[in-house]
């Protein structure tokens, strides 16, 4: 139970914490060690698929891919040993309580890295959820290897990348939640997921928008962007063609933003704004209309990394410089994105859930 424990004189409903969870959530928390999700009921199948098949082709690596697993199962069940973030507990350094942790997340916005700040338990948790990360990897090879089905390997590798997006989601929550300009209710309820990341190392919201941001991602590379306007527009279009209907009202609304259209297009070209405006400039005063990926390099006078592959930890690495980029201008003050893409297309997801709810709550009266 969510109970208040601030000291701040205001009183909170007790909330239990299971109606944040759907059917199908609390199912794969009984599947867990003392909370985490060590596997979900799709990742057992798959890892239960691939042994059946392993066991016909390469029995002796039968043994090693379930040792593997039993490694996970210890992490968790170490991890599990801390306390829990959803309880109350009496600590060397005093009463803690799931309020008194989110009403610490909203009030800290000290500049520098967090890690010291932060619970243990949500440090070893992500460090199980990277042995996890790497496990699926490992394991969708061996698919491939072992040629099974291309829907087998092709699942492995979704499940990794949806829990790359997991680790993701912790820097999203916690730029939206220090982020003073959004209500406080949504900066509370983006608390709350974090503390529910942190526990079970799973998110709902995250697993809904991966395989968007998946696909946008797999179309950004496919559409290798000629370099002339650096407005995107053409290649912004193509992309959303291919994109379900939440990408495409994202795109509708919120691309009209200063900061959501230039997050947009560090995202499209792999480059920062400052870059991009350079670049802009150096075309306009050389009189070029378009030039290649390829080109940008040598136009810009350094080297530049504007493409990359569709393995997850390409992602991530171009996601933490656009993150830290984002960081710098906002503690500088200075013009450009202050937010990343996926800052603002999980915030869109949360405004949109709240009218849902907002009007479903409505329509019962």
């Amino acid at each position: 139970m969510i109970t208040n424990s601030s000291g701040a004189g205001k009183d909170f409903t007790p909330i239990d914490i299971s109606h944040f969870y759907d059917d199908d959530t609390k199912v794969e928390r009984n599947e867990s060690q003392n909370g985490i999700v060590i596997l979900t009921p799709k990742q057992k199948n798959l890892v239960d698929e691939l042994l059946v098949r392993m066991r016909e082709v390469d029995a002796e690596r039968v043994d090693i891919i379930t040792e593997r697993i039993k490694d996970l199962e210890h992490l968790a069940a170490s991890v599990a040993r801390f306390p829990s973030l959803l309880e109350r507990h009496d600590l060397a350094g005093g009463i803690r309580t799931p309020q008194s942790l989110i009403d610490s997340l909203i009030q800290h916005q000290d500049e520098g890295d967090t890690t010291l700040q932060l619970p243990s338990k949500a440090i070893l948790g992500k460090g199980f959820l990277v042995a996890k990360i790497h496990t699926f990897s490992s394991l969708s090879k061996q698919s491939k290897r072992i040629k099974a089905p291309d829907r087998l390997t092709q699942d492995f590798q979704m499940e990794t990348i949806t829990m790359m997006f997991s680790i993701l989601a912790e820097d999203v929550y916690l730029n939206l939640i220090r982020d003073d300009s959004q209500p406080m209710e949504f900066r509370r309820q983006w608390a709350l997921s974090l503390l529910l990341l942190w526990e079970y190392r799973n998110d709902q919201t995250i697993e809904s928008a991966a395989p968007v941001l998946q696909t946008v991602w797999t179309a950004r590379r496919r559409l290798a962007p000629a370099f002339g306007t650096m407005m995107g527009t053409s290649e912004l279009l193509l992309i959303s063609i291919q994109m379900d209907e939440q990408w495409i009202q994202f795109i509708k609304q919120k691309l009209g933003e200063n900061g959501v259209s230039q997050a947009m297009e560090e995202f499209l070209f792999g480059i920062s704004f400052e870059q991009i405006q350079e670049l802009r400039s150096i075309l306009k005063t050389k009189g070029i209309s378009a030039i290649g990926r390829d080109e940008v390099s040598s136009f810009l006078g350094e080297h530049v990394k504007t493409d990359a592959g569709l393995d997850y930890r390409d992602f991530y690495s171009l996601y933490t410089v656009r993150r830290d980029n984002a960081r710098a201008r906002e503690r500088m003050n200075l013009p450009g994105p202050h937010k990343t893409l996926e800052d603002y297309f999980i915030q869109y997801i949360t405004e949109k859930n709240k009218e849902k709810q907002d009007h479903d709550s409505f329509a019962e009266y």
